[in-house]
């Protein structure tokens, strides 16, 4: 067993396909039209035959609920590993990312989390070395 698609709900599937690609830098994986909706995956552009994240359509009632409740909370729906937070922060607020959290030293990782514009907030984590 092993994980090859994870997703998150997104309220908007191309506004998340521009977000998820031209700000967080994943490239575009599948793209098929199902119905009114779309398959549309995004992977990372280091490891395209990796885990795909599955930009998927918060259209069921309990979906949209679930997404709004959790990020009412301040919970983020997912978490993306990166070299060195701080870094990441700078680069993305220059490109107009929005944040809810700076960089936040919490012991064992330094994490931040941002608004993905499309119902997410999404945190991003630096593991600190031993």
């Amino acid at each position: 067993m092993r994980i090859e698609i994870t997703s998150v709900f997104v309220d908007d599937q191309a506004k998340a396909l521009d977000f998820y690609t031209t700000k967080l830098g994943f490239e575009l994986k599948h793209d098929v039209t199902a119905g009114d909706y779309r398959w549309l995956t995004v992977v990372d552009p280091e490891n395209p035959d990796g885990v795909q994240l599955l930009l998927e359509p918060n259209q069921h009632p309990d979906a949209a609920t679930y997404q709004a409740g959790i990020k009412r909370d301040g919970i983020p729906a997912t978490q993306f590993y990166v070299d060195d937070v701080q870094e990441e922060y700078d680069s993305l607020k220059d490109k107009g990312v929005d944040f809810i959290m700076e960089p936040t030293d919490v012991g064992p990782s330094v994490i931040a989390i941002l608004d993905d514009t499309v119902g997410n907030l999404i945190q991003i984590v630096q593991l600190k070395q031993n």
